[in-house]
């Protein structure tokens, strides 16, 4: 019997397990409702939170609209409202619910001229607005000429509190809006507690208008936040996109260069490396600047040859064909003209020593200025001139004049797609020039000046 007992496992008393049994049961319970209350506790200091912070802008209601006279509506329809509720609510106050001239003149005050207030703070004007007609319910309460009327709100109050509804509902947050919403409820249950007797039926008219006034102007304000917020994104968009079409342009731009630079580079180290051999007798010490020479030109198309890579889109190869120079634009203002889009050539027989990167740059912004011709003005008669001024420099015109047709795409002639943007860069590149606009007759004028001098060594 013993044994049996050291093995049995300990057990409390019966009564110490139902007690126990009831605690953890409690302890279970309390803590959802625990919980609740953490989190009402949580929304009510919210709400008051936002009923205690309006807006801190300050501005006025359409402030921001173009024309002054829009600017002033809010202005003159809150006056409007006072002019017209300030005497009435004065006499009504007096001749109808028999109250004191001179106290229902300051309630009708405290009521109605806050209204103006509304326009630029309208949770401050609430708080007057609403304190008054609290006290009004109140005075009125005492008095003798409430039976039979609406009370405690009279039915200015109901129009001024609903005009004040739409100010706070086109600019306080949502969370303040449902703070005034719910104290103008409470107000009036409250009334209806201390009243039973007296109609009440206002309180309850006044509490469903208000909410639904809330309710559509936090709509509207909301669709209208959302609309400039996407006029604001789509700004930034294009500001975006701007700036990627410049930086893909000078990405390309120094892919082309770099071929340009690299032959002339490679030219150096052909020219470093076979100096020894072909200029007899030369010291060993040009012999070892030729070989350090060469070995610099070297490691520099080497270091080009990585930026390259870096430069160049994923997954594309490099450019095997030679980079196009003037000697092409005969072919480009062909083209344009298969296009259907008149065009004529003038070209100087003698454009003397071109450096290369002028070459290039002289035929994108060609080819671009007929690439946009095509696209924006087919049919127009388009004239292009290359030719040096004597001082040193290359002019590039085209000028064409304005649309006369429909046409189709230049094959091979449709430039990069960037437009004066790549114009810009490769002018800005070479140190020229670069002179763009429409004309008066409807047209359109690229004129670009690049220096002759030695840009691209």
């Amino acid at each position: 019997m013993k044994e049996e007992q050291r093995r049995r496992p300990h057990m409390p008393p019966v009564g110490v397990r139902v007690r126990d049994g009831f605690r953890s049961l409690g302890t279970r319970a309390a803590g959802p409702l625990r919980a609740t209350g953490v989190r009402v506790n949580g929304l009510l200091r919210a709400f008051g939170l936002a009923l205690a912070t309006p807006t801190a802008s300050g501005e006025a209601l359409l402030a921001r609209a173009s024309s002054p006279w829009v600017r002033l509506l809010p202005y003159g329809v809150a006056l409007a409202f006072v002019a017209a509720l300030l005497p009435v609510t004065v006499n009504v106050l007096v001749n109808d619910y028999g109250g004191n001239g001179a106290l229902a003149g300051a309630l009708a005050t405290a009521q109605t001229a806050p209204l103006l207030l509304a326009v630029t703070r309208p949770l401050q004007a609430w708080w007057v607005i609403f304190t008054a007609d609290v006290a009004g319910g109140f005075v009125l309460l005492a008095s003798d000429g409430v039976d039979g009327r609406p009370w405690p709100w009279t039915p200015m109050i109901v129009v001024g509190y609903l005009a004040l509804m739409l100010a706070l509902g086109l600019r306080e947050s949502r969370r303040a809006l449902i703070g005034v919403w719910l104290v103008t409820g409470a107000a009036g249950a409250v009334f209806d507690i201390f009243s039973p007797h007296r109609p009440g039926g206002i309180t309850l008219l006044l509490f469903v208008l208000s909410g639904v006034v809330l309710l559509i102007t936090a709509t509207l304000r909301g669709r209208g936040d959302v609309e400039r917020r996407l006029v604001e994104q789509e700004t930034i968009s294009e500001a975006e996109r701007a700036r990627r079409t410049l930086l893909e342009e000078r990405a390309r731009i120094a892919r082309e260069l770099h071929d340009v630079v690299a032959h002339h580079m490679s030219v150096i180290t052909v020219q470093a490396d076979s100096a020894p051999y072909r200029i007899p007798g030369l010291p060993d010490a040009a012999r070892e600047e030729f070989a350090s020479i060469a070995a610099g030109a070297r490691e520099s198309l080497a270091e080009m040859r990585r930026l390259l890579v870096v430069l160049r889109s994923e997954g594309t190869e490099g450019e095997r064909a030679p980079q196009p120079g003037l000697d092409r634009v005969q072919q480009l203002v062909e083209a344009t003209v298969r296009a259907g889009v008149p065009a004529e050539l003038s070209l100087a027989a003698e454009l003397g020593d071109v450096p290369q990167a002028v070459d290039l740059s002289a035929y994108r912004i060609v080819q671009e200025a007929l690439a946009n011709v095509v696209r924006h003005a087919p049919g127009a008669a388009t004239r292009v001139s290359v030719r040096p001024d004597g001082e040193g420099w290359l002019n590039v015109l085209v000028v064409n004049g304005p649309a006369e047709g429909r046409g189709s795409p230049v094959e091979g002639g449709s430039g990069t797609g960037h437009g004066l943007v790549g114009m810009r860069e490769r002018v800005r590149l070479t140190g020229g020039s670069l002179d763009t606009g429409p004309l008066p007759d409807g047209g359109f004028r690229v004129a670009a000046r690049l220096p002759l001098g030695t840009t691209d060594s």
